[in-house]
């Protein structure tokens, strides 16, 4: 239970050869012990302690703990709440809009995490976490994850077990080179080349909800992405007129496409007007 009745003592002696020092300080109706071999070791956790009761932190009685400390010590894994947040948006998500949750999910995760050493080949890795993680399928239990429910084969099993094993724990999320190292890769394609811009915002909106939902379940105190200050690259939108074609061809497709069916007759008039 978390609470505001916090009493911190001073650090005092024990008879004890390894640890001659002990802080002890009280949660609601729970005295909490903490033994240090030293004196300055003991103040500097007294000092921290008191430092969260001033921040008004409240405390957990059957830890001890301040609250930031007790989130950062259940902190799961960006590829945990990654996973969970697509199980949850899928059930009421369409089709397209549950494509395009698998699709962010697996351009941001390969960039949160703690190492890249023994990192599987990335188009393996995203095929990994885009077939496999983040689309559901529905079982005779319910809506699960597809790696959870079919066969995985082993490279990409073993893909799953490095992303898990590596991925950044929540609590370590918030800084700001994590958030723009992750928005640089939302931002990008494949090949590495600047993605279209309602690409990367699609891609960032449902970043940005998995960061609230990641508030909303207490993983988070709060959003990081909403301080920072981050526009993605420009890129060129310039139409290659190589590719547009001239004004007779375009007649006469259009003419053929209206020759096709009553629906060709509206289709005749949309494409006139995109041409």
């Amino acid at each position: 239970m978390l609470t505001y009745d916090v009493r911190i003592w001073s650090v005092r002696s024990r008879p004890s050869k390894s640890s001659p020092f002990q802080l002890r300080w009280r949660v609601g109706p729970q005295t909490h012990y903490a033994p240090f071999a030293n004196f300055t070791l003991a103040d500097g956790r007294r000092s921290e302690l008191m430092s969260a009761v001033r921040r008004g932190e409240q405390f957990d009685s059957e830890t001890g703990l301040p609250a930031s400390e007790l989130r950062e010590r259940r902190s799961p894994t960006w590829y945990e709440h990654a996973c969970a947040y697509a199980l949850m948006k899928w059930p009421r998500a369409a089709a397209k809009h549950r494509a395009g949750i698998a699709e962010a999910l697996t351009v941001v995760t390969p960039v949160l995490v703690s190492s890249t050493k023994g990192m599987p080949e990335r188009a393996l890795l995203r095929r990994a976490l885009r077939v496999r993680a983040f689309q559901m399928c529905r079982t005779e239990d319910g809506v699960v994850a597809r790696k959870d429910a079919e066969f995985v084969p082993d490279d990409e099993s073993a893909a799953l077990v490095w992303i898990a094993k590596n991925s950044l724990r929540m609590a370590e999320l918030g800084t700001s080179e994590r958030m723009r190292a992750a928005l640089t890769a939302l931002s990008l394609k494949l090949d590495g080349t600047a993605a279209a811009d309602n690409t990367f915002r699609r891609r960032r909106t449902t970043f940005n909800n998995s960061l609230r939902y990641a508030v909303e379940r207490d993983l988070l105190a709060t959003n990081p992405l909403s301080r920072i200050d981050w526009n993605p690259p420009d890129t060129d939108d310039e139409v290659d007129f190589r590719y547009v074609p001239e004004p007779a061809l375009a007649r006469a497709l259009i003419t053929a496409v209206a020759a096709q069916s009553s629906r060709g007759e509206h289709l005749e008039a949309f494409f006139g007007c995109l041409y």
